[in-house]
């Protein structure tokens, strides 16, 4: 297979902490000096949060804002993905990071469980986001946590809610979501296809343990892989893994497996539709 691969990498998240892994960054320079490693070793979409200096989460625009400065300076052509995640704030706050006008940004069309708590996306918050998304020309990714946030997607894109085609993330491995299942999973790409097109875009995320055997099954299946510190601070059960440029280097293993060649950034580009770089 030919088709390149694009890998993004999750830097940082809302859940890990310096504690889990000490290679979590936390300060935007952390961030920056992280992405720009795993940058090298062939990310090509950063997605990403911020954190305050006691480690717990945020959606400070001027934090966001300093990250792209510095993601823009360093790793010149990558793709910047801005979290909108329900972890880092509530409600419009979510999306005030949006005037920045990243490249994506993350949209989470519907609810779910996540561990310990419900992962609440309402439909006025989700369209508010989505309509942001549009007037500031940043194209979301959507995290479907489950089946019917793929239908939703597509009910939004036929509305006109959405620009272009959607670009599809299977979230798989949340405790109390939807668990890594290959039937499922297949499904789901399935899905994407029957309603988006056979070229349609799709990536897919495997946390913790997972994180390995979804970026086998997406990169075996012709789809796009995420890899990160966010979702998995381990290469194996006993070994942290000791930055986001190593877990990256293994997904670029795995696309070696399966003859996938890395997407550079200016590709990945071209593949989801996104404008060129500055």
């Amino acid at each position: 297979m030919t088709k390149p691969c694009i890998i993004c990498v999750a830097i940082t998240g809302s859940v890990p902490r310096k504690a889990d892994n000490p290679a979590v960054p936390i300060s935007v320079e952390e961030q920056v000096e992280s992405t720009q490693e795993a940058f090298e070793a062939g990310a090509a979409i950063c997605h990403a949060h911020v954190r305050n200096a006691d480690e717990t989460t945020t959606s400070d625009p001027e934090k966001f804002a300093r990250l792209k400065e510095g993601l823009e300076k360093h790793c010149p052509g990558m793709i910047i993905q801005f979290s909108t995640g329900g972890r880092s704030g509530a409600g419009k706050e979510r999306g005030g990071m949006l005037p920045l006008k990243p490249d994506m940004a993350s949209l989470s069309v519907g609810s779910n469980n996540f561990p310990t708590r419900v992962y609440e996306n309402p439909p006025d918050l989700v369209a508010w986001l989505a309509a942001e998304m549009l007037k500031y020309d940043v194209k979301p990714e959507i995290e479907a946590f489950d089946l019917s946030h793929i239908l939703q997607a597509k009910r939004m894109a036929d509305a006109g809610e959405l620009a272009g085609t959607p670009y599809v993330q299977f979230v798989m491995g949340v405790k109390n979501a939807m668990p890594a299942d290959r039937e499922v999973f297949d499904f789901y790409v399935k899905t994407v296809h029957r309603l988006f097109g056979e070229d349609a875009p799709w990536c897919a995320a495997g946390i913790g343990a997972n994180q390995i055997e979804l970026n086998d099954w997406a990169i075996s299946a012709g789809g796009h892989a995420r890899t990160g510190l966010e979702d998995n601070v381990r290469l194996d059960k006993t070994t942290l893994a000791p930055s986001n440029a190593a877990l990256v280097r293994r997904t670029v293993e795995v696309c070696d497996r399966y003859d996938r060649p890395v997407a550079s950034a200016a590709q990945a580009r071209e593949i989801l539709g996104l404008r060129p770089a500055a």
